[in-house]
């Protein structure tokens, strides 16, 4: 114990200490632009990937039904497994769409990666928690527990990509409300001084891109399909579609009537701006309103034992003192 307390007391050791924490710190700044990612460039890629998509999706439909003179391209063993097993059919690939376009993910390979997920990790689950409960005896069940936990295993592997995804739809729209009232007030801003709405929207998303990615790259992803798509009124859709957020979809309800009959459009998003607005003070305030009740256990295991020893600490150990003395 003494030679650890003279090792750490050691100046030449303290140094050598600080001088080696400065240089991991100089290291890691110099390390961190290499490592970090460009939201922008992301979005970018992204928009690009669609408008590509969108492209490819004219060709074809212009296109003569017939057979291709190209032979097809090699598939993947994703896309291979779920054609096979017709796993398209069975979990409704358009809803899985859907909702993987909701949480960020888009184009076929997520698809094919979902219903291949939905298949392998019902087994993995099981399988493993089998081999942990059987094999190593980790949680000491009887038999027909174990049999059990090895069927629940099954079970959390069968729902555990759909609790992933739905993770992932949470926060992406929990970002996005967060930043759109003030994407609102700004397309509000744009329209009013006489920009086009495609102006506007890529505007907006150029604008909103440092603080949310995900609404920046959904306004752009808009901003292509209004560029493609025959129907204009079928890109909103896709907007309110892919982000499914109350404002947005009641946005692209105001951009809808004013497409198809005229309306003032300034008016009515200075109104749902204002409404975002108060919605996201609202969302505030609950969260504000939501938090005594959450520290209540905490402070009980951890603030008032702590309390009660600092203030009934000294008086027992006078009355310890007393007794001994007596």
């Amino acid at each position: 114990m003494n030679e650890l307390i003279e090792l750490v007391a050691n100046k030449q050791n303290v140094i050598a200490a600080l001088a080696a924490v400065a240089a991991m710190a100089a290291v890691f700044t110099l390390l961190q632009p290499v490592f970090q990612r460009d939201p922008m460039k992301d979005r970018l890629k992204r928009v690009n990937e669609h408008r590509d998509n969108l492209r490819q999706q004219h060709r074809e439909s212009m296109r003569q039904k017939g057979p291709s003179l190209r032979n097809a391209s090699s598939k993947g063993v994703a896309r291979e497994i779920v054609e096979q097993f017709k796993l398209l059919e069975v979990f409704d690939a358009r809803s899985a769409a859907r909702r993987l376009a909701m949480a960020g993910f888009r184009g076929e390979r997520p698809v094919f990666t979902f219903m291949l997920s939905r298949l392998i990790m019902p087994f993995v689950g099981g399988i493993g928690l089998g081999i942990y409960v059987y094999v190593f005896n980790g949680l000491e069940l009887g038999s027909f527990m174990k049999l059990l936990a090895t069927i629940g295993g099954f079970a959390i592997g069968f729902y555990l990509p759909n609790v992933y995804v739905h993770n992932a739809i949470a926060k992406r729209q929990q970002a996005m409300q967060l930043a759109f009232p003030d994407a609102l007030d700004l397309l509000l801003i744009c329209v009013e001084s006489g920009m086009s709405i495609e102006h506007a929207l890529q505007k907006v998303a150029d604008e909103v891109v440092g603080n949310s990615p995900e609404l920046g790259e959904e306004m752009g992803l808009t901003t292509a399909e209004l560029s493609y798509l025959p129907d204009r009124k079928v890109a909103y859709q896709n907007l309110a579609e892919r982000t499914g957020l109350d404002g947005v979809k009641s946005v692209v309800t105001a951009l809808i009537q004013s497409e198809q009959y005229g309306t003032p459009l300034g008016q009515s998003l200075r109104v749902m701006a204002a409404e975002n607005r108060e919605f996201r003070m609202q969302a505030a305030e609950k969260k504000a309103a939501a938090l005594p009740p959450k520290l209540t256990v905490p402070m009980i295991l951890f603030f008032l034992p702590v309390l009660f020893v600092v203030i009934l600490g000294p008086a027992i150990l006078r009355v310890t003192g007393m007794v001994e003395t007596e």
